[in-house]
């Protein structure tokens, strides 16, 4: 069963689709699922790394209206990133949204030591993934939910954070093999 969407938020969300590969947005499956779990879970506070064209803050932001969220995003690029809160403008999402822009390991290394999320999705560096984990830990909440995509895709780049979320107690996961595959960690 496919989400519900408002029209332009549907429409917005084809036209991404059609740049997929331009954009490296995740699969409508992996989007589907984003927004699934942040409704479940009741989720509050997302930390996106790799904002791009925002088809993934879509999702995100989306499920977040409903449980009454907020997502902060980091994009490295800045036109990108533009592209990406004009969309968020266009679907009604845009006041609910932090952009942050920069290098993703440097701005969650400047985040408030206090802030905490209840989800972090990870689309960004893959080489970085392991660096992302480290640095996020510290501000996940008791039972935050980490979903990073392109796992069965760039396997050899991201075998170094597979192994820390599987040496991690803290931790319990799986990978899900969706089109680039994501891996999704529990903390509980």
């Amino acid at each position: 069963m496919d989400i519900i969407m408002d029209e332009i938020t549907s429409q917005t969300l084809a036209e991404l689709e059609k740049t997929q590969k331009e954009f490296w947005n995740i699969p409508r499956k992996t989007g589907v699922l984003i927004n699934t779990f942040i409704k479940m879970m009741n989720i509050q506070s997302v930390l996106e790394i790799g904002t791009s064209n925002g088809y993934s803050g879509l999702w995100i932001t989306k499920a977040l209206k409903q449980t009454g969220g907020r997502l902060t995003t980091i994009e490295y690029y800045d036109k990108r990133q533009s592209v990406a809160m004009e969309n968020f403008r266009r679907c009604g999402v845009d006041d609910i949204v932090r952009p942050l822009q920069g290098s993703a390991c440097e701005v969650i290394e400047a985040l408030d030591k206090n802030e905490k999320f209840d989800f972090v999705f990870i689309d960004a560096n893959k080489r970085e993934y392991v660096k992302y984990f480290e640095l996020v830990k510290p501000h996940l909440t008791e039972k935050a939910l980490i979903i990073a995509d392109n796992i069965t895709s760039h396997a050899e780049k991201v075998q170094t954070f597979i192994d820390a979320v599987d040496a991690d107690d803290e931790f319990q996961y799986e990978i899900v093999e969706v089109p680039g595959g994501i891996l999704i960690a529990y903390r509980g």
